[in-house]
């Protein structure tokens, strides 16, 4: 049996042995024992779960910088509530992007917002958003800013 085929058999019954036997081969560089099927699934994978990660928290900001400026009925009660959401989750986005993640976000901003308006007309049943994004992407990263 070939270290490729050991790998590939070794992929379907842990991946966490995979892993850590496929990081070993590239730090010695042999590229020609490496299962490269299953490797690039996996960073095809990745990416896509980091593309996914950064698009929840900022919808999540996007629902709490919307709950702070148009739920008034709920104001006074949740104000500090939705701000300290809306710190974390600039601190964890901040924290995971990357220029790429940031261009994608931009290039998807709208439906980005879309999903957080549907989300807090059903919480709020409001109907009072702006049917475009009415934020900046640079404006919902700024710790500082708040509606």
């Amino acid at each position: 049996m070939t270290i490729t085929s050991y790998l590939q058999q070794l992929y379907e019954t842990d991946e966490n042995l995979w892993l850590e036997e496929t990081i070993e081969l590239l730090k010695q560089r042999q590229f020609n024992q490496l299962d490269l099927e299953n490797l690039i699934e996996e960073l095809i994978s990745l990416g896509k779960r980091d593309l996914a990660k950064v698009k929840g928290l900022l919808r999540q900001i996007i629902i709490h910088i919307l709950l702070l400026q148009y739920w008034q009925a709920e104001y006074e009660r949740n104000y500090r509530h939705w701000i300290g959401e809306i710190k974390t989750f600039r601190y964890d986005l901040n924290n995971h992007l990357t220029t790429n993640l940031m261009n994608k976000l931009q290039d998807d901003l709208e439906n980005i917002y879309q999903s957080a308006v549907d989300f807090v007309q059903i919480k709020t049943n409001l109907s009072i958003f702006p049917e475009k994004c009415p934020y900046a992407l640079a404006q919902l990263l700024d710790d500082n800013y708040l509606p």
